[in-house]
């Protein structure tokens, strides 16, 4: 979609155009962001909710560019501490099949609620009970699965009948809900209100704090009062990225995938001064960023000076939302409840995250995470500014280690390309991990070396490749275009 004014693209249409209400109603780009965010609860379950974590990232129109840290938190109480085994589900893509571990001991500290009342606070012009509403109705009144979220219900039917809570909450006669049926939770609704309301304290110190102990408690779970009660929301600096006249901002450690989204534009600067980048090219950086995701990157992304000396030493179940609005400001920001723990908090709703139980979040081993430290996400939410520091696009994925691939790959289909936002999200993609290259069809690998590599090439795309979402804005006229992936049925809407 394009000629807007403002634009707001997510990974669902009811989301996409709950956001753009609020741009319509004299919101900014964060409050549009926050009430997408909510919306996003009812429209994208598995993706994302208050048991989730995530990363906001703001800069444009004046505002200090800062990115917000709310993902989860390891609990307090690890490996040596009495809990329920981590329950192993296997979830295949079609052409790819993944592990991951759900059960109560697979539940990080969540920050959703923290980081959404935070940037409320900081950013917003309209009230929280405001911007809590359209969501609330969503959660009442039914949202029916589009082919993405129907797709993603059936790939996860072994985490949603792993506990009588989750079969509850997301399954009909005891199999999951189908295209066509709709998702409706008035617990939600009801605590999609109490959120807009009193904020986030309740679900860190008061009742529904407490509601979450207790179910950890009864099933094996790690989370107890003090986790909650001791959780933050950190501001960060971003790291940035030169690339072409731009520059890139993303998210910084503790995060991962930031720091490798930098040096993979980075060092593609280098190997490819100008022109298009071939697939080749593409690889090269993408593999280069994978070989150093080692145990020894991830355990120092907690040092201080981290950032800077990787930086100089290597240049010698997720959903995202970005919004521009009408002042240029942009708002990027990506939430993940990983696949879901299948632990459904009773009387709320709330879906708790699996972060403990996802090895891509581990790679040291199961509970080996300090108390209260970040996991290392891959989630990267990005703003690219142009040379006059004016924020030319608000971008970022879903999709595990497929993060990054996919967000250095529209944006070189945007800059070196120059192809249309939608059409630059559409393309096809590779991604290169563990000895595998795998490619959507349309892929051009000519000049490619698999050299030991096996080739695994998808039958059609795939949101395995991610779900990229993206917003510009035409420095000359001001309007904005944007896109959603059609891989995890995303939208674009604008003023």
């Amino acid at each position: 979609m394009s000629g807007a004014t403002g634009m707001v693209a997510a990974g669902h249409q009811k989301t996409a155009e709950v956001g753009a209400e609020v741009l319509r109603a004299g919101g900014n780009a964060v409050d549009a962001a926050i009430a997408a965010v909510l919306a996003s609860w009812i429209c994208e379950p598995h993706h994302t909710g208050p048991g989730a974590g995530g990363y906001m990232l703001v800069a444009g129109a004046g505002e200090e560019p800062t990115l917000l840290d709310f993902f989860v938190a390891a609990p307090a109480h690890g490996d040596d501490a009495d809990h329920a085994p981590l329950l192993p589900v296997e979830i295949s893509f079609g052409d790819a099949e993944q592990t991951f571990f759900c059960g109560a001991a697979s539940c990080g500290v969540p920050g959703s609620p923290a980081g959404i009342a935070a940037a409320a606070e900081r950013w917003a012009t309209l009230p929280l009970s405001d911007l809590a509403a359209p969501a609330a109705r969503l959660a009442r009144e039914g949202v029916p699965l589009n082919p993405s979220q129907a797709y993603v219900f059936g790939i996860l039917e072994g985490i949603l009948r792993s506990t009588p809570g989750a079969m509850s909450a997301f399954t009909r006669d005891g199999r999951p809900l189908a295209l066509g049926e709709s998702f409706s939770s008035p617990q939600l609704a009801e605590t999609i209100e109490r959120f807009g309301a009193d904020g986030a304290a309740p679900f860190y110190s008061g009742d529904i704090a407490e509601a979450i102990v207790a179910e950890m408690q009864k099933l094996g779970g790690l989370i107890d009062m003090a986790d909650l009660a001791g959780y933050e929301v950190i501001a960060r600096e971003p790291v940035t990225a030169a690339y072409r006249d731009r520059s890139i901002l993303t998210n910084p450690p503790p995060s991962a995938g930031g720091a490798l989204l930098a040096l993979a534009f980075s060092r593609l600067q280098q190997i490819c001064p100008e022109g298009i980048p071939t697939s080749a090219q593409l690889l090269e950086v993408i593999d280069e960023a994978q070989a150093l995701r080692t145990p020894e990157f991830t355990a120092e992304l907690i040092d201080p000076d981290f950032l800077r000396r990787f930086l100089a030493a290597n240049l010698g179940s997720t959903t995202h939302i970005s919004v521009i609005d009408n002042d240029g400001r942009a708002c990027s920001v990506t939430c993940s409840n990983g696949e879901g723990s299948g632990v459904v908090i009773p009387g709320t709703g709330i879906h708790i995250n699996n972060m403990m139980g996802e090895e891509d979040l581990n790679p040291l081993g199961f509970f080996r995470a300090a108390p209260g430290q970040r996991l290392p996400s891959m989630m990267a939410p990005t703003v690219v500014l142009a040379a006059d520091g004016t924020a030319e696009l608000a971008i970022g994925s879903a999709g595990s280690n497929r993060i990054r691939s996919a967000i250095l790959q529209v944006i070189v289909n945007l800059i070196d390309r120059g192809a249309e936002v939608q059409a630059a999200v559409n393309a096809p993609r590779l991604h290169s991990e563990g000895g595998t290259l795998f490619a959507e069809p349309g892929v051009d690998l000519d000049g490619v070396d698999l050299g030991q590599r096996e080739l695994v090439q998808f039958g059609a795309e795939n949101l395995f490749f991610g779900g990229t979402q993206a917003v510009a804005r035409d420095l000359q006229s001001g309007r904005c275009e944007g896109g959603g992936d059609p891989r995890r049925g995303g939208a674009a809407v604008g003023l």
